[in-house]
């Protein structure tokens, strides 16, 4: 029986190596196809192209420094442009901001307007109600409420 259980647990670990190994070579292989073509490269893309997991590719070492090092070529640090904004946008930017604290400033004004009016609603409904029902909200006698 442990004859048995040991070429199981062999068979098992050569065929995990084997599919491990096809992996390897499909996500290098998307790998260069991905260099080839001058598309970015990121392990999203090596991924897609190898068909393999995002997973696989950040547990290999070798594959992840590999995706690092071409991704950092690819995208070189940016450089800052020093850019002029013309006085035209100064004040362009100044009259739009005034006009958004404006209309800040009216609608709070309108949401105080709309409570109150909800409020008066409010005690309309609860007056008409009571007119309705034809009682005061009064129990005129403890007995009954029992």
């Amino acid at each position: 029986m442990s004859d048995l259980h040991a070429q199981r647990v062999g068979n098992l670990t050569r065929a995990a190596q084997a599919k491990r190994h096809a992996a390897i070579i499909r996500a290098e292989a998307g790998l260069r196809t991905l260099i080839k073509s001058n598309a970015p490269v990121n392990f999203r893309s090596v991924a897609k192209a190898g068909g393999v997991s995002l997973d696989f590719l950040y547990r290999n070492d070798e594959l992840r420094r590999r995706i690092e090092q071409l991704r950092a070529q690819q995208n070189p640090a940016p450089t800052r442009v020093q850019t002029t904004v013309p006085a035209e946008a100064n004040s362009v930017v100044a009259s739009l901001t005034a006009r958004l604290r404006e209309a800040h400033v009216e609608n709070l004004d309108l949401r105080a307007q709309l409570a109150v009016a909800h409020g008066a609603l409010l005690a309309l409904r609860r007056a008409s109600s009571t007119l309705t029902n034809g009682n005061s909200g009064l129990v005129a006698d403890a007995s009954s409420t029992r």
